[in-house]
């Protein structure tokens, strides 16, 4: 249910306000992050039309807002990437058979897993922080964590939490890390590189 109201308080320096509802009842919390157009400031006495939700502390917030005048755009669901799953999979399940039959050594296979774990909780915390409007988690953290061996993590976590996954040029860096660190892994396999993976064992 849509409902409508009158901005009579915004703090711009930290980006959120309340909302007194037609009608009388209880102000309604509202981040600048729930308006549907990013690039108009609030301005207190506005008429904003939104819908209501729970943050992730359970207290209702405004969602889904618009100015007067302004019609809410239905978002599109997003379409999830299967080769963006299945390729992280499977590479997890070459790398342990691979070090099953003796062919890697188990450093780089705990190092693959553990990245990949750390990385994709480092998404999860970001993905908090958005929906929280605090400090985020730099990007190129989270290229570094995809170049050093966290990728398989930071693509499924891209795909399940539906977090860094419609950023094209985000995207584009990330399939470069991997390919980065592909090619280093196969660099390792071959005679030149052989010297250094024997290190790991």
């Amino acid at each position: 249910m849509r409902l409508k109201g009158k901005l009579i308080k915004w703090h711009a320096d930290k980006a959120f306000g309340f909302i007194a509802p037609n009608g009388g009842g209880s102000h309604v919390f509202i981040h600048k992050s729930a308006f549907t157009n990013k690039n108009r400031v609030p301005k207190v006495s506005e008429v904003i039309t939104f819908s209501i939700t729970k943050d992730h502390a359970e207290r209702y917030c405004a969602c889904d807002a618009t100015f007067a005048g302004e019609k809410l755009k239905r978002k599109q669901p997003k379409k999830i990437s299967k080769f963006s799953i299945y390729l992280p999979l499977l590479f997890l399940a070459t790398i342990i058979i691979t070090y099953t039959l003796g062919h890697l050594p188990q450093k780089i296979m705990y190092l693959y897993i553990g990245l990949s774990v750390i990385t994709y909780l480092t998404y999860a915390f970001d993905k908090s922080k958005a929906q929280r409007g605090v400090w985020r988690t730099s990007e190129s953290t989270l290229h570094l964590l995809a170049l050093a061996g966290g990728w398989p993590g930071a693509a499924l976590a891209q795909q399940h939490l539906r977090h860094k996954s419609s950023k094209q040029e985000f995207r584009n860096i990330f399939w470069l890390t991997v390919m980065l660190n592909l090619g280093i892994l196969i660099w390792l396999h071959t005679s030149l590189g052989t010297q250094y993976l024997t290190l790991l064992t």
